[in-house]
């Protein structure tokens, strides 16, 4: 595995867990509490559509031209069996939170159709099948490009538009694939090309870098206009996502080999499917024992929190022999003298 590869996944991962930390304060207080954070918020929202991106620049770099066996079945059991455990696990916590109960096997269903946190996994899911059609069937992504983009833009129009069926089916409506096309083909370039790119990135780190500033500042410009809408389907998180994918994967490659780094990288589908529920569960008992102090330092202390209450619970589960089918794979392997990928 790659130490910027590592870097990308954990920077994104502890995002997610930060705009969550937010997003359960400002709940229990009131967003304006928490005002001054509102526009960092907007710009967490890169975290999830990066997680999705790093997972296709992966796949593309080692499986560019041929899908190796049992490539579904493998990802079936380490992607999709998590993600059914923490949708009874999310359905559960909603039940024993509720004060008269709720619909257990309705709730699953809903959260097994992507109705819970644990949703960008189907996405990813729809990647695999997209990558398996590409490879197979010699489709050129490059050309490819242009249309992925405008699909997607058309179907975030459509889906950020108040049209009655759109505003009832939102949940359902941001998980197809067409909605993220534009995500999977610049992702699968990036990791097909990866040892090029990464060569210019290294020369070039400015480039990456003001193009980043650059759309921070366009997204500042319509903040203060009044587009504060925190959520990965805004147009203006493709660019963001992409900016910050090309940044970290160029800065990384300076940085050391952390293994901490390393760690939160390994744990981080568990981190992002387990620390939703431990924020639910928390955050009234924060509130109750730590009265009259700042929003902003209890979104500091639920964060911390999450992430270290996340990791012993990931550690404690990966001890049972299925464990990694509720929380995902924890044992990568990580070689700290390579910094880019070897292809084959």
């Amino acid at each position: 595995m790659v130490k910027e590869w590592n870097l990308l996944r954990t920077i994104a991962c502890l995002s997610v867990v930060f705009l969550h930390s937010s997003t359960q304060i400002g709940r229990s207080f009131g967003y304006p509490s928490i005002e001054n954070m509102y526009f960092l918020r907007v710009i967490l929202t890169y975290a999830t559509p990066t997680f999705i991106v790093l997972s296709e620049i992966i796949l593309a770099n080692k499986y560019k031209d041929k899908i190796p066996p049992k490539f579904f079945t493998k990802r079936i059991k380490l992607i999709i069996l998590p993600f059914i455990a923490f949708a009874i696990i999310d359905a559960l916590v909603v039940n024993s939170m509720s004060e008269s109960g709720i619909d257990i096997f309705a709730k699953i269903q809903s959260n097994l159709m992507g109705n819970f946190i644990g949703y960008f996994i189907l996405i990813i899911f729809q990647f695999y099948i997209l990558h398996y059609l590409i490879v197979k069937f010699r489709i050129s992504v490059l050309k490819l490009l242009p249309w992925s983009i405008l699909i997607m833009v058309g179907h975030l129009y459509i889906l950020n538009s108040e049209i009655p069926f759109v505003v009832e089916n939102r949940a359902l409506l941001k998980l197809p694939f067409t909605a993220w096309f534009g995500y999977f083909t610049v992702a699968f370039l990036i990791g097909a090309y990866y040892e090029k790119i990464i060569a210019f990135l290294k020369t070039y780190k400015w480039i990456p870098t003001i193009a980043l500033g650059y759309v921070i500042l366009l997204i500042l410009i319509g903040f203060e206009g009044g587009y504060n809408q925190v959520d990965s389907r805004r147009l203006d998180i493709f660019p963001l996502s992409i900016a910050i994918s090309l940044t970290i994967l160029a800065w990384g490659q300076l940085l050391p080999n952390l293994n901490i780094v390393n760690k939160i990288s390994n744990y981080s589908l568990g981190i992002y499917l387990v620390h939703w529920q431990v924020q639910r569960i928390f955050t009234p008992y924060l509130i109750e024992s730590i009265p009259n102090i700042s929003p902003y330092i209890l979104v500091g202390i639920l964060f911390l929190f999450s992430i270290a209450f996340s990791m012993v619970f990931i550690k404690l589960v990966s001890f049972i022999p299925f464990g990694k089918y509720i929380i995902g794979n924890t044992k990568r392997k990580f070689d700290k003298s390579k910094t880019t990928p070897q292809l084959n």
